[in-house]
């Protein structure tokens, strides 16, 4: 397995991360005993790196992440844990803001200790930014988590450039979570450079834009009810219709390179730099080792202007998420 660092200041991990919030919730019904085998795969196959997040599914997807590391060997020493936590939930599953008040950094800190069965996290981050409170004061209180031993390293998610520059005032950085694919490269212009200049390294989520760069979504594909992608702007009418013709363009690279769409769309992730982790958002063994196959793909400078023509910057037809929740994004504002 290829090795990365998030950061000056984080931990080496591999090149690919595990994202599994898919394996309990937010794109329809998943298997249990598939997410498990899928798990345990990616980290006999070298993938270090599981994010999670506490309201994955209401804390279902830690307690799902403890059985698959206590049902593998040795499997807590090689896994580095990246918890996101803040959203507020909702009885019916729905979301109603973030906290990031110190008193529940700590009180979210413990619930996920517990749940997932360990001592400690190895990364935890806010998962949208509070914006009631200062984000010195949220950094703040998980800087104290890591002087108490309960976290090893500080992350942060979907943050503006000005909001990464307070937030590394107070505590080192390991790394910014956010979203960033062919369809998603807004980072590009200020988050990035910025993130650079501060030594904090990026983990990639939505590398295949929720699937819809992966190669796999049809035309006429009907998302289940409990599939969000069904109410996001990309995945509605004319854009979809847009995008996966975006996608077209990107097969016929990908056909005359002999590799498959999403190994296309996560080698060009890959080839941004090294500081750059891509999140692989796979629920079964067949999609995991599809997307492995990237670290074996290279993309040369002819490759890359083939890719960009196929996919400008700013083609993507919607936003990546419904308007309630773009405004939520530090990252967009």
């Amino acid at each position: 397995m290829q090795t990365r660092t998030l950061g000056t200041s984080g931990p080496q991990t591999s090149a690919l991360g595990l994202g599994c919030m898919g394996m309990s919730a937010l794109y329809g019904d998943a298997d249990r005993t598939e997410s498990l085998a899928t798990v345990h795969a990616a980290l006999d196959a070298g993938i270090t790196l599981l994010d999670t997040g506490d309201f994955y599914g209401m804390g279902h997807n830690e307690l799902l992440i403890n059985e698959a590391l206590r049902t593998a060997p040795a499997a807590r020493e090689k896994a580095l844990i990246s918890v996101k936590f803040g959203a507020l939930r909702t009885v019916e599953g729905g979301f109603s803001g973030y906290d990031g008040r110190p008193a529940a950094v700590k009180n979210f800190a413990a619930y996920s200790l517990q749940r997932l069965g360990t001592d400690h996290i190895d990364i935890y981050r806010i998962a949208r930014v509070d914006p009631d409170v200062p984000i010195e004061e949220t950094v703040g209180a998980i800087a104290e988590l890591v002087e108490a031993g309960h976290v090893r390293h500080i992350g942060l998610s979907e943050v503006g450039a000005e909001t990464l520059r307070r937030a590394a005032a107070v505590a080192p950085i390991s790394d910014l979570q956010i979203e960033y694919s062919l369809l998603s490269r807004g980072i590009e212009d200020a988050i990035l450079p910025t993130a650079r200049q501060l030594g904090i390294g990026i983990t990639a989520y939505g590398v295949l834009s929720r699937g819809l760069i992966s190669g796999h979504f049809g035309r006429d594909r009907q998302l289940a009810a409990n599939d969000f992608r069904g109410m996001s702007p990309r995945f509605q009418g004319d854009n979809l219709t847009r995008n996966l013709d975006l996608v077209d363009a990107l097969r016929a690279i990908a056909d005359a390179k002999g590799i498959t769409v999403a190994q296309t769309a996560i080698a060009w992730v890959l080839s941004r730099g090294e500081d750059i982790v891509p999140l692989i958002g796979a629920r079964r063994r067949d999609r995991l080792t599809e997307a492995l196959g990237a670290l074996d793909t290279t993309v040369d400078a002819t490759d890359l202007t083939a890719i960009e023509r196929a996919i400008p910057a700013g083609a993507a037809a919607g936003d990546r998420y419904p308007a309630s929740q773009m405004t939520h994004l530090d990252s967009e504002n």
